[in-house]
This record gives structure tokens, sequence and C-alpha cells, in this order.
């Protein structure tokens, strides 16, 4: 059983190599018949190329192949966005933490979903004091690179940031959003930003469609 697992998985993966990015491939029923083997050790094999990302299973829309990854060395700050939360309110303790300001200080948060070749690829929630940009509208965050805004009309550069990134998986209102199944891989990426004065001005924390992100990195060595 084992074998034919593994058999039936390599003709899978014959068929995602040879079938475009995002391709629906025939049913479970039709690929039993084709390769002759039981509907369960297909399901199987299946389970194990959607675990590895080849693949994505959709609710009652079917199996498809993996949309090719977007690589990028930073998140690209051309792709437009769609503003799902836009929201000022007392910081609160964790957001104080990060922001480096009063629990009671307001901060402005947004959540937006980045765009990428129609295919939505992150989910961004921005935090920032609300008085370092007064009159900012919902709009400013659905196209063009933010931090532009923030400099040509606010006076307020970022110099730094500290940026961290993990492996997780997507929650249920995350997978909405990304158009994924639940607990699909993803990343996850922490940046906190100052301006030359060591003012924190900024901390996002981004999920990443693991399928269709792959982040790169260009080493220098002495």
């Amino acid at each position: 059983m084992r074998m034919k697992r593994v058999w039936v998985r390599d003709e899978l993966r014959r068929l995602i190599d040879t079938s475009p990015p995002g391709a629906l491939i025939p049913s479970e029923r039709e690929l039993s018949d084709q390769l002759g083997v039981s509907r369960p050790t297909l399901r199987a094999a299946i389970e194990d190329l959607a675990g590895a990302g080849l693949l994505v299973r959709h609710q009652g829309r079917g199996t498809f192949t993996r949309v090719r990854p977007t690589s990028s060395r930073v998140p690209d700050p051309g792709w437009p966005s769609r503003v799902e939360e836009f929201r000022v309110e007392a910081a609160g303790a964790r957001l104080g933490a990060r922001l480096e300001i009063s629990p009671a200080t307001p901060a402005l948060t947004v959540r937006r979903v980045r765009i990428s070749d129609d295919h939505p690829i992150a989910i961004e929630r921005i935090s920032l004091p609300a008085a370092l940009v007064p009159g900012l509208e919902p709009a400013v965050f659905e196209t063009g690179p933010f931090h532009e805004v923030l400099r040509e009309r606010y006076d307020v550069s970022v110099t730094t940031a500290v940026q961290t990134t993990e492996a997780t998986v997507t929650d249920d209102g995350e997978s909405g959003l990304l158009a994924v199944p639940v607990h699909a891989p993803a990343l996850l990426i922490e940046r906190t930003s100052k301006d030359a004065g060591g003012r924190v001005v900024e901390y996002t924390r981004s999920i990443y469609r693991g399928d269709r992100y792959r982040v790169t990195a260009q080493l220098t060595f002495p």
C-alpha cells in the first residue's frame, strides 16, 4: 500500500508539472479510474501533495495546482490593496508596547489585503500612532507605497526597521481573505519601523500565502 501511494504521488507530480499554475485537476473518481487505484489511496497521495504546497483543495470547487510563487526581497510596495478595516482607538497594552506609546494613546490600525496578478497574496495589519497622520483616509492604503505618503505628506521618514519572518498556518478568517484552505502554510512577517530619532512610527503584522510568496535574500561574505 505504501509503495502504491508513492507511485500515485509521483504520477500526480507529473500531472502538476505539465499543468499551468492554478489549474483544476481531474476529480478523484476520474483519477482513480485513470491510475487504477482506490480512492482512499489516491486521496492520501493528494493530501501529501497538498501538505507540500503543490496542490490546493477548495471545498466544493475541487483541487488545483498551486499558483506560481511571487519572488521578492521585500514586499512589493506597488501591489494594489483592498482595505478591510480602518479604525482609530486606544492602543491598549500590547499594541502600546509595540509602538512605545501609552495604552490610552489613540492608534490607527488598518487591515488590508494585498493583491498580485489578481490573486490575494497577503493580509497586512498596519498600526501607528494616530497623532502622526491626522486626516489620513483609507484610500491611501489602496494604491502606492505608504512610506512615501508618510514622508511627503507628514514629513515622517522611516530610516530603520526590525523585521522577523516565521512559518505559520492560516486561521479561519485569514483563509477566507486569502482564498486558501484553513491551516494552509503561510509566512508571518512582523516589522517595527523607526524614524531617524528612534521613534517608533509603525508596526506591521503580515500573513503571506505560502504557495504564492517566496523571500529571497542576498548574502555578502567577507
